[in-house]
């Protein structure tokens, strides 16, 4: 499906931004102008206005026209615009995000569920969004019904309910995949939770280690990023998936699967680990943080029956129920079909840009540099040679302009590293990946180069 003709006109707006052709404040091209340049109506010029206005890059003067609000990715300077490559952000792309769609879910949540706005609402979640959300979860191979499912303040909130839950095992210590996202981490420090990690490397886990860690330990749940990993971009196969349930099976072992990003992965034919398991071994969690709007804060927990009561009580502890209009919102969104058009859209976008960041670590990243390379842009991992550590490289990059993290506080205290980066391309704009990728390429070189000849670095 190509893309629509307003996002077009919306991608054109955007790459006269980044090139600096248009400055902040600069009158943006008429509409009939852009009618005539496209081939299209006035009202698909002004859709296209609409949504970049929604999205805060431009404003409207009554009887003038649009304009330009600041800078896209570009920062000024007395000598002209300097790209910024940003490989720091990892929200979603904010120009594939359905703003203006979601804005009328969102006033038709408000007139459809005014009258809940008066009471408290169900604890789990409202029934019609649970229904709705059991239907959506088949195209994923997640089979459940509607009172199976929490619906949380996103993802993160099940996985911090579920980390202090007491199990039907009766153990205590979790098991994560090393690395992982932050706040998973921060929430095992937060509530001292015995833990011990597992390395997912390049080729992924190494199975005989986790039956040895199943098998000797009390693990309460293993903890895993079935597809597109946080922070290595790492998807399991459906061998290993199946795999992973047989131990825990065999060894009274929960797992928390955590498929939050499962809705862009372009193989239909990939399953997660709850298909193999569907009947309580496997807790399925969700988010549409990275698929629609972050600032949602909107997830989902499928659950076994003998976690519901516990669950419950500690949701309503937590937060009593997640915000009524927003989960209102999300139903009318899934329900009239936008959801399902949105993702194939964005499934394409970062398949693309993995495509290009694989491409551009292939020609730009220098030999004892190892990086991984996911089906999706969203996140990846660069190892740096020895003895590079990633704070000094970070702050040499933000000199140039490219914009990335370490992943230090995505592991437990007993593995930490310092010699490795997270990127993400989902702000980047895809013409930027190569050129982005080649200056980190080149300051990595740089500085092999100089501890090779002795310079001290400070």
């Amino acid at each position: 499906m190509s893309p629509a003709k307003f996002e077009e006109i919306m991608r054109y707006i955007v790459e006269l931004a980044e090139s600096g052709i248009l400055k902040p404040g600069s009158r943006l091209p008429s509409i009939r102008s852009l009618a005539e340049q496209f081939s299209c109506s006035l009202n698909t010029v002004i859709k296209a206005y609409k949504e970049l206005e929604f999205s805060h890059k431009i404003y409207a003067v009554s009887k003038s026209g649009y304009y330009l609000v600041g800078d896209f990715p570009f920062k000024r300077q007395s000598g002209g615009t300097i790209p910024i490559y940003d490989f720091l952000s990892a929200g979603p792309d904010t120009y594939a995000m359905p703003y203006l769609d979601y804005k009328h879910c969102m006033n038709q949540a408000i007139d459809q569920y005014k009258e809940d706005m008066f009471t408290y609402s169900e604890l789990l979640g409202l029934s019609t969004l649970r229904h709705e959300l059991a239907r959506q979860l088949r195209d994923l191979q997640v089979f459940t019904t509607p009172d199976r499912i929490a619906v949380t303040t996103g993802s993160q909130q099940a996985l911090h309910i579920l980390i202090a839950l007491p199990f039907p095992n009766g153990k205590k210590t979790i098991c994560t995949e090393q690395p992982a996202h932050p706040s998973f981490i921060e929430s095992l420090k937060n509530q001292s939770v015995r833990n011990v990690g597992i390395e997912v490397g390049r080729d992924g886990l190494d199975l005989e280690r986790l039956e040895t860690i199943f098998k000797h330990t009390d693990i309460k749940f293993f903890y895993a990023v079935s597809r597109f990993h946080n922070p290595t971009g790492h998807s399991y196969t459906n061998e290993e998936r199946k795999k992973i349930v047989e131990l825990a099976d065999r060894y009274d072992v929960y797992i928390v699967e955590d498929d939050y990003m499962g809705d862009l992965d372009p193989d239909l034919k990939q399953d997660p680990m709850f298909a193999y398991q569907p009947n309580g071994r496997v807790i399925y969690t969700k988010s549409f943080s990275k698929t629609l709007l972050p600032g949602l804060r909107l997830g989902l927990a499928v659950l076994p029956e003998e976690l519901i009561e516990g669950f419950t009580r500690a949701k309503f502890a937590s937060d009593v129920h997640t915000p009524v209009i927003t989960q209102g919102a999300l139903e009318i969104y899934l329900k009239n079909g936008m959801f399902a058009a949105h993702i194939e859209k964005i499934r394409k976008l970062y398949r693309k840009k993995g495509e290009l960041l694989r491409e551009a670590y292939q020609t730009f990243m220098p030999e004892g540099a190892l990086y991984t390379c996911p089906t999706s842009g969203f996140y990846s991992t660069v190892r740096l040679p020895s003895p590079i550590q990633a704070d000094r490289l970070i702050e040499r990059l933000k000199e140039r302009n490219v914009l990335v993290q370490s992943t230090e506080s995505m592991y437990l205290t007993d593995w930490k590293r310092v010699d490795e980066l997270r990127l993400s391309v989902s702000h980047v704009v895809e013409d930027m990946i190569f050129d982005g990728i080649e200056v980190m390429g080149h300051t990595i070189q740089e500085m092999v180069v100089e501890r090779e000849r002795g310079v001290i670095w400070r």
